[in-house]
């Protein structure tokens, strides 16, 4: 697996010494772990990095080391940006107001990504995108075994969590033989999967209050169409009460999906100032997530894509929105 795009990545950073690698509004477990392997492979080379991301953290992450390492405000001065899991500018967006000099040109930018969406950062000098990579942190991997460029334990560990989490431990549509050759790898140089799961499943363990209110979330799921379409909305004010816990979309999706006969669900986070995101899940035989979040302004997998809505769409206008597009969607499969 080879890059044309590798020499290019590779000059830049060689002529940079402080090099910030952030992340989207929405990290996950791809783009955390490859933000940290990617912060100790330029550490092994001398750089100076920070790790950055313009939200805090969700805590079910903090399982992946190197998680606290993350800051919310970018440094005053840099030499290059890498931004990793991400082409979309609307994914970005605090960061982007903290970036001017970006868009100007004055600080080299590249991008490390493997969603199929079409970009929306314009103003990158390089972007690295595989699309049938399972993960960025697959991309990256190769990146690092074309460049020669040096692994440590901690590189390894988080370039394995990153693939793993992505494709559901190797479960998924996208996980192809390259990606079980990269894990193998991986192993054959001393990442415990073992380890890195329990340290996982510890993560995810729930308070009570959690537990209640994850009750309280599966009661307000609405099914439509027949229940093939799954949706919950969720309230500022509980956003800010549980998501320092947990975030509260994740908190019900896997049992919206997991309902009889449900084929797409999605969960609606609405905030104050009238900005609404959601997380869209479909079940195996129905690819058409990043369709129905392209159709809403965002992007992403298959099987599991986002959107973030900053116009004057209102909840309702949303939902009826949601419902049209996922019955287009998978009316043409069945």
């Amino acid at each position: 697996m080879t890059y044309p795009e590798a020499t290019l990545i590779d000059q830049q950073v060689k002529t940079a010494n402080k090099i910030v690698i952030a992340q989207p509004d929405n990290p996950d477990g791809d783009s955390m772990g490859s933000a940290i392997a990617l912060e100790q492979i330029l550490m092994l080379q001398g750089k100076e990095t920070e790790l950055v991301c313009g939200v805090n953290i969700p805590n079910y992450l903090s399982y992946l080391e190197g998680w606290d390492r993350v800051v919310k405000e970018l440094p005053s001065k840099f030499d290059l940006m890498i931004i990793v899991d991400t082409s979309a500018l609307n994914l970005v967006e605090h960061l982007t107001k903290q970036s001017g000099q970006l868009k100007r040109g004055s600080q080299p930018l590249v991008i490390i990504d493997h969603h199929r969406s079409e970009p929306t950062i314009d103003y990158a000098q390089l972007r690295l995108n595989d699309p049938e990579a399972a993960a960025t942190a697959e991309v990256l991997y190769y990146l690092t075994k074309q460049l020669k460029w040096e692994l440590n334990p901690l590189a390894r560990d988080s370039l394995a969590a990153a693939i793993l989490s992505d494709t559901l431990g190797l479960t998924t549509d996208s996980t192809r033989a390259e990606t079980v050759f990269a894990i193998a790898e991986l192993v054959r140089e001393g990442v415990s999967l073992s380890r890195l799961e329990n340290a996982r499943r510890d993560m995810t363990r729930k308070t009570p209050e959690l537990v209640h209110y994850k009750g309280e979330l599966l009661q307000r799921i609405e099914y439509y169409d027949d229940d093939r379409i799954a949706l919950l909305s969720i309230p500022w004010p509980e956003i800010e009460h549980y998501s320092p816990l947990y975030n509260p979309s994740m908190l019900a999706l896997e049992d919206m999906r997991l309902t009889t006969n449900t084929v797409v669900a999605v969960a609606l986070k609405l905030y104050p100032d009238g900005k609404i995101t959601g997380k869209i899940r479909t079940n195996y035989g129905y690819p058409i997530a990043a369709k129905l979040a392209e159709a809403l302004g965002g992007g992403g997998h298959d099987y599991a894509s986002g959107f973030k809505l900053t116009d004057t769409r209102d909840l309702e206008q949303l939902k009826n929105d949601i419902i049209t597009h996922a019955k287009d969607l998978i009316n043409e499969i069945v």
